[in-house]
């Protein structure tokens, strides 16, 4: 879906090993189709995110970083909050409670 210049990817479930590469996969062919210039990741519905989860968000970060779009996160809970602190993710890809937060910003 897209939205005032954001493409919004909503994941379901886990995101390891055995899902990131089908989920860049995914983001990347939606984000060359639409006309948007950031990617939401909208985290409401994931139960596990991996290092794998971490790399696909990382890599789609620098990828947008190239041509000046950027990437942003919402609805990670406490659990992935924690992953997003741990790994650094929090200090380069900027979370928020939902799309209209980011709009309002």
């Amino acid at each position: 879906m897209e939205r005032n210049g954001n493409l919004i990817v909503k994941i379901r479930g886990e995101i390891d090993h055995h899902s990131a590469d089908r989920i860049r996969h995914s983001v990347e062919s939606q984000f060359k189709s639409s006309g948007a210039r950031n990617i939401v990741f909208d985290f409401a519905r994931v139960s596990f995110m991996d290092s794998s989860g971490i790399g696909m968000v990382i890599g789609r970060y620098k990828e947008l970083n190239k041509i000046g779009g950027r990437v942003f996160a919402i609805n990670i809970g406490s659990e992935l909050s924690r992953i997003f602190e741990i790994s650094g993710l929090k200090k380069i890809i900027p979370c928020f409670a939902s799309l209209d937060e980011i709009e309002n910003s």
